[in-house]
């Protein structure tokens, strides 16, 4: 996975993320729709989160001569209890 894909990727992921904000007030009457919006939401953003961790491995091990192919994709858990 080249750093152009996962951009491309992230840039996918945050119009879907805008676009969900956008239709949570349209929702707002339908409770079922809201819900499924929401839970949506919640794994856009951490797909969001996997995907910039597996761009800044990528760049940090390139800055340190390794080859950027190297880079994993952490899972989710991992990604979500790092400490800002």
């Amino acid at each position: 996975m080249s750093d152009e894909s996962i951009a491309a990727r992230i840039e996918g992921l945050v119009a879907e993320e805008h676009d969900l904000r956008g239709r949570e007030q349209k929702d707002s009457a339908d409770t079922n729709a809201l819900d499924d919006d929401r839970e949506r939401l919640r794994n856009v953003e951490v797909e969001l989160d996997r995907c910039w961790d597996v761009l800044r491995q990528r760049r940090a091990l390139r800055e340190a001569g390794v080859d950027p192919d190297q880079a994993k994709a952490r899972d989710a858990d991992t990604v979500e209890r790092y400490q800002q």
